[in-house]
């Protein structure tokens, strides 16, 4: 049986709720707020080209929904899929085993002079637990890790900057002292999900949400 069910079935009970934010206003680091503003200055020049960020911060149909909401028209493209491990050409049902090394990720399509790379990295840590080692909520496995896939040089010290900032703004993480379980790492291979669990919460509207994922400051 896979994890994420276990809930429904067996009653495990949910996450502790803490106030809800309901609307996402943007975002509240230093880094994101400098490059929000840098993003802003490029839009009226040409568009420059599309960049990529991978994410993984739990059930990938959670994931994905949230940038969708709360970056609704600003992203190019959002697909959820797996890396990080080392079998090829892995199933669902294959990584739902926890044994292929690979994560439930989102791969996100963006334009920097739409939306920030640094602004990304936020929203990734404002939608998840990422204290929690290896699952989120009731979805235990190391399919379900929280971790950052950076491209480049740049991506790679933009999402250092931003995990320290976050760590004196996310209520879990400073109840923690700090203390957090997410791997900040090379991307590597990308495989595309099954088409059914593209956009699943919007087909959907009734599946299953990890309780994680929502809106934590």
């Amino acid at each position: 049986m896979f994890p994420r069910f276990r809930q429904a079935i067996f009653g495990i009970p949910l996450l502790s709720q803490a106030p809800r934010h309901a609307s996402y206003t943007g975002p509240t680091t230093a880094t994101a707020i400098a490059q929000s503003g840098q993003a802003t200055n490029m839009a009226t020049q040409a568009n420059g080209n599309a960049e990529i960020a991978t994410v993984a911060n739990g059930c990938y149909w959670g994931t994905q929904h949230e940038y969708d909401k709360h970056m609704k028209g600003r992203l190019i493209k959002t697909e959820v899929g797996f890396t990080g491990g080392n079998t090829e050409n892995p199933s669902y049902r294959q990584v739902c085993t926890g044994n292929t090394g690979h994560a439930e990720a989102l791969r996100i399509t963006f334009d920097p002079s739409k939306v920030s790379y640094a602004e990304i990295i936020e929203l990734f840590y404002r939608t998840h637990d990422p204290t929690q080692m290896n699952g989120q909520g009731p979805d235990i496995g190391t399919q379900y890790r929280s971790a950052i896939f950076y491209h480049s040089p740049e991506q790679k010290e933009i999402a250092e900057k931003v995990t320290e900032e976050i760590k004196e703004k996310h209520p879990l993480v400073k109840a923690k002292g700090g203390k957090l379980a997410t791997q900040i790492l090379p991307a590597g291979k990308w495989y595309t999900a099954e088409e059914y669990h593209q956009k699943y919460l919007d087909n959907n509207p009734s599946g299953y949400t990890c309780p994680t994922h929502r809106l934590w400051w």
